[in-house]
């Protein structure tokens, strides 16, 4: 057991107004399961660049341990996975990477295949067995379940339970719940260690912020009196002082002695006042504001949105060295009805299709996308509205104001809802490429929402979006009500939001 120090840590990025962290104190301990969470831009990325030495920054950190990052980098994926390892970590012992594959549930032979052939599961899990075949080191985990399907983060979450000396970050409540002893948050005003898992800390944290809202609001009626008090008394001071000047004041100096101790009990009113306002600024410094999201989604007049019957999704294979086409890949058959008010969620493990549904349902409704070739009935309501929110936001670039007018979108209310889902005023000026991926995951659901549509189209929304703004999206489904065909992996907000579950396999 050891421990990590981080002793009054101030880090900035250069050219930027604000610190991200400043003046942070704390420590945790080695031995630890230890989740790290925070809104999106908090910097919990760069609290991992931080402690492996790449960031400069004023303060100390302190530690003998040496610390890994995941997700490892791999520049050429051609390469076998063999390789691969090798060039991660050359002091790497097979038997023990063997050891952790298996533990992870996957094959040994995927070491001995190029990398871009394995599945986004086996990719995770393959450099998670070569992450913890490393010992002696304290582990940075950086969101491993993105991209992963349910089946493939219950193996994961399943293998990190056994586990101890790490920092997980991770948006998946489920994870965290099971995986973790102890929490790192970063709120607005610093970072805070807890002992528990997610849960309990949400649980605490909903009620601390309940007391301190109801002492803000008793500490502003007391300003309110005091104000009050402190006028009349100062008024009443002044009127006493005035009556020393003419005829009628008989002994002027009861007057003003008089007039002295009203104003003497004004002061003392006064220091009570500033004492109650500074009480009141030191409150709600820290509590993580999750304003509601509102959506105006339309109803169509046909019953039916999408038909879908014995859909089968095929493409065909890769030119093989005389030219020839390869064998097509067919997609399993899909039977699907979404009617208004549905919220259905495509299920299944990584490449079995989820995605290509959803393609083949905007090619039918005549939204340009990538063209896919299928058997069987798919058919949309005349005149259907679809917004639609896609996995990949490596096309966003440039300004929010030229994405907005690129869009059609109103720009005031896509600002209004950025700010709502936490966006700083600062990120308005930044050119969208500069944003984190949960920020930019937010540029396409704010977008969406923008947007008066019968169907809502979401294709794995959530990924790299932080709890905070998981709960608000849940709530205004939840409320508002939208139709919604959706992918996503996370089961807490799955087993919320949908009316239904169609399993693709």
């Amino acid at each position: 057991m050891s421990l990590i120090s981080v002793n009054h840590l101030t880090f900035y990025y250069e050219g930027s107004f604000d610190n991200i962290f400043e003046d942070i104190s704390f420590q945790i301990d080695t031995n630890w399961r230890l989740g790290l969470t925070g809104r999106n831009g908090r910097g919990k990325t760069t609290f991992f660049r931080l402690l492996t030495g790449e960031l400069e920054y004023r303060g100390t950190i302190t530690s003998s341990e040496n610390f890994d990052y995941f997700p490892f980098i791999v520049t050429d994926v051609s390469q076998n996975t063999m390789d691969i390892v090798e060039g991660i970590f050359p002091e790497y012992e097979l038997w023990k990477i063997c050891r952790e594959l298996s533990l992870l549930e996957v094959e040994a032979d995927v070491l001995y295949r190029p990398f871009y052939t394995l599945s986004n599961g086996e990719q995770t899990k393959t450099m998670l067995a070569v992450l913890f075949s490393m010992e002696n080191h304290f582990l940075l985990i950086d969101e491993p379940t993105n991209h992963l399907d349910i089946a493939a983060r219950v193996t994961v979450k399943e293998y990190l339970k056994q586990k101890k000396g790490f920092i997980l970050v991770s948006h998946d409540r489920n994870l965290l719940d099971e995986c973790i002893d102890h929490l790192l948050v970063i709120g607005k005003t610093g970072i805070e260690v807890f002992q528990g898992n997610f849960s309990s800390w949400w649980e605490n944290k909903r009620k601390r912020d309940a007391f301190e809202l109801s002492e803000n609001e008793r500490l502003k009626k007391d300003i309110r009196h005091l104000e009050e008090a402190s006028r009349r008394t100062g008024g009443w001071s002044d009127k006493i002082e005035k009556t020393k000047i003419g005829t009628h004041a008989a002994d002027r100096g009861a007057i003003g002695h008089k007039a002295a101790k009203i104003m003497k009990r004004a002061k003392v009113m006064e220091a009570h006042l500033d004492t109650a306002i500074e009480e009141k600024s030191a409150l709600l410094k820290n509590i993580e504001t999750a304003d509601s999201l509102k959506l105006f989604p339309l109803r169509h007049d046909k019953e039916i949105l999408v038909r879908m019957e014995g859909v089968e999704i095929y493409y065909p294979g890769h030119p093989d060295s005389a030219g020839t086409s390869g064998i097509a890949k067919t997609l399993p058959r899909i039977d699907m009805v979404i009617a208004n008010g549905d919220r259905i969620v495509l299920e299944g493990r990584n490449g079995c299709g989820k995605s290509s549904v959803i393609k083949a349902l905007l090619q039918s409704a005549g939204i340009s996308g990538e063209t896919l070739s299928y058997h069987g009935r798919v058919e949309t309501a005349s005149g259907l509205i679809i917004s639609y929110v896609s996995q990949e936001t490596g096309q966003l670039r440039g300004s929010l104001t030229a994405y907005a007018r690129e869009r059609k979108l109103e720009e005031t209310l896509f600002l209004a809802l950025l700010r709502k889902l936490d966006f700083s005023r600062i990120q308005f000026e930044k050119n969208m490429e500069d944003y984190s991926g949960g920020q930019k995951k937010k540029v396409l659901i704010a977008a969406s929402l923008c947007e008066r549509a019968h169907l809502y189209i979401w294709d794995e929304p959530l990924n790299f979006i932080d709890i905070f703004s998981r709960l608000q999206i849940e709530e205004l489904i939840l409320t508002f009500r939208p139709t919604l065909l959706l992918v996503e992996h996370d089961q807490s907000f799955v087993d919320r939001v949908a009316t239904g579950v169609i399993h693709c396999e």
